[in-house]
């Protein structure tokens, strides 16, 4: 007589699901011990956008002034930002006068930050909103106004005193690899010990990788989350080349990446110029799926409503923000086609394809089930829902089934595959 199984062949199949719940929840490496960024940093960046503009008499509703940031921080609280997550208004450079004032403290420019940054972060608090700084590691800023060199404890204070929360910290004008990385530590250092809670935007892997490749574990203990390539400009080839970086250096960054600590592949530029309306959709699916950063850099006071629609999609933003932590990565890439996974809570799992093919129409791409989730995402089936290009249910899928999909060409369909 033959002995038969004491499990059902589906309770077995619940069980490596369990156990695939147990593995990915192992912490990744030691982070910066602040509380902050335990989900990735949603908010608004003022530079792909704005740029270093400071002509306030000639263009006063583009130039970089406490007008622009209040009334940024009007329309986050008044058009729904604010409630689905965006809470960070960032300053990026060029808000410095040009020198130090006599005790050495950094300045912003007078006639353009009139009521001084203690006043606009004032402001930006009473829209239950968070402001943002920015500063240099280096003797300079990337434009050529004080850096923080030297200056490292009396500038942490200094944003402290003024109610600052967030410091994005740049890497120009350092003038040596060592400095860059003494710098980055004895800042991180010098904003803990003020007593505020401010997150610590860094770029330093940024400005190491042309000398030698950084140290993630130990920049995670310092960095709530960092900047690894270029910057992002309005442009399909540049967010294509952000994920081409991401995906080729995957195993290097993405196990680093977790609570506390993010890798950060640059702004949204969702509702600007540059990207068609399926290149916006792949940059807001991909940014989710790489537990990026939310930053945008746009002009919220001249959004289209599809673009509005699509930066608050509700249930994009809560893949993005998924307290299991875990960053996405691409599966594979076959003919043009490109397929990331991200493991999320609850057993459930966020599947992206992406179709970088620039010519002719919408292509079918047809994927295993078995094949995602670490073969264990639709065991011993799962709901798929696409949330992207639009919300649809797909249906439940055997962990046997095929789904066969149509892809635009540069564009993405998002789903999210449920137990």
């Amino acid at each position: 007589m033959k002995l038969k199984s004491l499990v059902p062949q589906s309770g077995f199949l619940l069980v490596l699901r369990f156990l695939a719940l147990v593995l990915w929840s192992f912490p990744g490496a030691r982070t910066l011990d602040n509380g902050l960024a335990m989900t990735p940093t949603m908010g608004w960046l003022h530079w792909e956008r704005f740029m270093c503009n400071t002509d306030c008499q000639g263009e006063p509703d583009s130039c970089i002034s406490e007008k622009l940031f209040m009334q940024m921080a009007e329309l986050m609280e008044s058009d729904g930002w604010k409630d689905v997550g965006y809470e960070y208004l960032c300053i990026d450079d060029c808000w410095m006068a040009p020198k130090r004032d006599s005790k050495g403290r950094l300045q912003a420019d007078p006639k353009r930050f009139p009521s001084g940054i203690r006043g606009l972060a004032d402001y930006v608090h009473s829209k239950g909103l968070k402001l943002g700084i920015y500063a240099d590691v280096g003797n300079k800023t990337c434009a050529g106004f004080p850096g923080s060199f030297g200056h490292y404890d009396i500038d942490a204070k200094t944003f402290a005193d003024w109610g600052v929360d967030l410091l994005k910290f740049d890497g120009c004008y350092c003038d040596s690899v060592e400095h860059l990385e003494k710098g980055y530590k004895h800042m991180s250092l010098a904003l803990n010990r003020t007593g505020r809670s401010i997150v610590y935007s860094c770029e330093w892997p940024l400005y190491m990788w042309p000398f030698r490749k950084p140290n993630y574990t130990e920049i995670r203990q310092y960095c709530n989350h960092w900047r690894n390539f270029e910057d992002v400009y309005d442009s399909w080839q540049s967010v294509k080349s952000i994920l081409a970086w991401t995906s080729s250096n995957q195993k290097r960054i993405v196990d680093v990446a977790g609570p506390g600590g993010w890798n950060d592949p640059d702004m949204l530029v969702i509702g600007n110029f540059g990207l068609s309306w399926d290149q916006q959709v792949t940059q807001m699916a991909l940014w989710a799926i790489m537990a990026a950063p939310l930053l945008m850099s746009n002009d919220l006071r001249h959004i289209s409503p599809q673009a509005k629609a699509l930066l608050q999609n509700k249930d994009v933003i809560a893949i993005n923000q998924d307290p299991l932590g875990k960053q996405g990565y691409r599966l594979r890439k076959e003919d043009n086609i490109e397929v990331w996974e991200r493991p999320l809570s609850d057993l459930a799992w966020a599947v992206a394809m992406v179709n970088l093919q620039e010519i002719g129409g919408p292509r079918f791409h047809t994927i295993s089930i078995a094949s995602l989730g670490q073969g264990l995402a639709c065991i011993p089936d799962c709901m798929i829902t696409q949330l992207l290009p639009e919300k649809r249910e797909l249906g439940f899928y055997q962990w046997t089934s095929d789904l066969k999909t149509k892809i635009n060409p540069t564009g993405t369909v998002l789903l999210q595959l449920a137990a």
